[in-house]
């Protein structure tokens, strides 16, 4: 039954649906935990039929009572009763600078927020229609109190929490088996981030560098793989590609160079073995030091080797290095796998 359209919420009425009656206990909360001051304003969301509407007039508010549904208006108007001005308004698609004041001292939203689809949406304009001091009043089933084909129309704790939350005084009360939340003083939170939990396994990622001596050779690894890669590996946790490349370029060759210096040039994607790969290629200049096998099981030995060589290495490239190459030497490369080259501006 959650989320309507007008039209289905017109023949729900015709075909004399109804809510359940506003309840004894639900008039005894409202009445001590929400009075009317004087020439106090109430606006009653999703008002259906009336009844809780003409119940505020009679408590000393004066009402404007909105509903999507023109068949449930028609027949509130029929029952109409001095105090409450009826107008159809969809809380969710409508500017709500239609309606007929702009701040209310009560806002009442009964049995229908399990019906709104956009709910902090809605909630956000909702709270800026409250005068100081006001109250924000949501009466609602509560899911683990309705039977398991009736959850649509009820919230559950977790949905109870967000709508409680960024409020400086949220009470909450029962009516029977209704959940009744009396919210007051809009306090949002900051916005901040978090996770998920821990993610599962989904791409590798990591840095190629580029590196030149004076003479404009560029390095490269003979791997114990059997291919010629440049320096570079996996990202630690927290680590941009820059300092990624620059550590380890000095953990494979002993060669050092100032992070800020590093150029990241472009984020290459390409897959192996079904999952995905991103490779930052990196360009170094400037560094100290002579080339040195530390890592004497990953690679067999270091060499500077000429731009102009790399066509006609006659052993293979390990394809993110030939992808990092082709970067910075643009088509020198031909035949190279398919890659998804997105150049880094300040590169």
């Amino acid at each position: 039954m959650a989320h309507l359209t007008p039209e289905e919420w017109d023949a729900h009425y015709a075909s004399g649906g109804r809510f359940r009656s506003l309840g004894g206990a639900e008039r005894r909360l409202l009445a001590a935990h929400a009075p009317a001051p004087a020439d106090g304003r109430a606006l009653d969301v999703g008002c259906g039929l009336g009844e809780l509407a003409r119940h505020l007039a009679g408590c000393g508010y004066r009402v404007d009572a909105v509903d999507r549904s023109a068949v449930a208006l028609a027949e509130a108007r029929r029952a109409d009763g001095p105090g409450v001005t009826y107008r159809r308004l969809d809380i969710e698609r409508d500017d709500l600078g239609g309606l007929p004041r702009s701040c209310y001292d009560l806002i009442t939203v009964r049995l229908v927020w399990a019906f709104v689809r956009d709910r902090t949406r809605v909630l956000h304009r909702l709270r800026e229609r409250l005068r100081p001091g006001g109250a924000l009043c949501v009466i609602t089933p509560v899911a683990d109190a309705v039977p398991a084909s009736r959850r649509d129309i009820a919230l559950d704790e977790e949905e109870i929490g967000l709508l409680c939350a960024g409020w400086e005084s949220a009470e909450r009360y029962d009516a029977d088996g209704l959940a009744v939340l009396v919210l007051r003083g809009p306090s949002p939170a900051p916005p901040g981030s978090a996770g998920k939990g821990r993610p599962s396994p989904h791409a590798l990622t990591g840095a190629g560098v580029v590196v030149t001596d004076r003479a404009g050779r560029v390095l490269l690894g003979w791997s114990v793989r059997g291919v010629w890669e440049l320096p570079g590996g996996k990202n630690d946790p927290g680590e941009d590609f820059g300092a990624a490349a620059v550590r380890e370029l000095e953990e494979e060759t002993s060669l050092k160079a100032d992070p800020a210096g590093a150029r990241v040039l472009a984020i290459l994607m390409d897959s192996v073995d079904g999952m995905p790969r991103l490779t930052a290629a990196v360009r170094v200049t400037d560094f100290t030091g002579e080339p040195v096998v530390t890592e004497p099981r990953l690679v067999r030995r270091w060499e500077w080797h000429e731009v102009s060589d790399l066509p006609v290495l006659g052993r293979p490239l390990f394809t993110p290095s030939a992808h990092v190459l082709d970067t910075v030497w643009p088509g020198l490369l031909p035949g190279l796998p398919p890659v998804h080259r997105y150049p880094v501006a300040d590169g």
